[in-house]
């Protein structure tokens, strides 16, 4: 069988559970990206596996039905927090921005390489001044080489780890809420950092849009009134498997009269 560039492909090495979008080939080898996961990954040519594109493909969908937030509008007002997302990949920022549109919470969207993140964090804080910082991207987590507690064995826990600190050094947990990691990312040393949500408790990929589920949770939550954090992570696709946190108060003003 033959592949191309753009095919969508699941590994049956890996019981065919993830798809995958081919985003270049090298002589036998496929290099791969996540469709609705926050992961990347390469494959032999032969392990692969076509899929048919269909409309279940993507599932932003589901997240929307699913995300309900009831506000009295007919006395009162609402001021959200605001949302700087950091993202490296492009699609997956794409689709996030239009998440935020469509719950109705403002967002600025920056694609940045991981690396570049924490060099360009003071620059975006001191212009845009976010209530939330999201920094995510790809990550994974090698198993083969031992200890999860070890960020060398990450692909890009150390890049998010450096941005957290460097927006730390600017604002307080009270005062920026930062949500920060990826697919498999060393969730302890995220929390460490001072990172009030990170990804991932066990070392499981993320949902593209999980990032965006939290921002936008919090956002619209009271900011006189500490989070429902159980409630805010069951939003996600794996719940507190693949994303955690800490219990903060919401960033959105509520006033009145309407």
């Amino acid at each position: 069988m033959s592949f191309n560039i753009g095919d969508l492909v699941t590994r049956n090495s890996y019981n065919n559970d993830t798809i995958f979008k081919i985003v270049d080939i090298d002589s036998e080898i496929a290099y791969l990206k996540g469709v609705n996961v926050r992961l990347e990954a390469d494959s032999v040519l032969s392990d692969l596996k076509k899929v048919e594109i269909n409309d279940n493909i993507n599932d932003d969908k589901n997240f929307l039905d699913r995300f309900q937030v009831t506000l009295n509008r007919d006395e009162y007002f609402y001021l959200p927090g605001k949302v700087v997302h950091v993202d490296s990949d492009e699609d997956y920022l794409s689709r996030c921005m239009d998440f935020y549109n469509k719950v109705h919470v403002k967002a600025l969207g920056i694609n940045l390489k991981e690396n570049e993140i924490a060099d360009k964090i003071k620059e975006l804080l001191s212009e845009y001044n976010p209530d939330i910082l999201v920094i995510t991207g790809h990550d994974a987590y090698y198993k083969k080489l031992g200890n999860e507690s070890d960020n060398n064995n990450y692909k890009n826990t150390k890049n998010f780890i450096n941005a957290v600190k460097a927006a730390r050094k600017l604002e307080s947990q009270d005062k920026l809420i930062i949500i920060a990691g990826a697919c498999q990312s060393n969730y302890e040393e995220l929390i460490k950092a001072g990172a009030n949500f990170a990804s991932s408790p066990k070392r499981i990929n993320i949902h593209a849009l999980d990032p965006a589920i939290i921002a936008s949770s919090i956002a619209l939550s009271d900011k006189n009134k500490p989070i429902d954090l159980i409630n805010i992570l069951e939003k996600t696709k794996y719940g507190a498997k693949g994303i955690g946190g800490i219990i903060t108060n919401g960033c959105m003003y509520v006033g009145y009269p309407r």
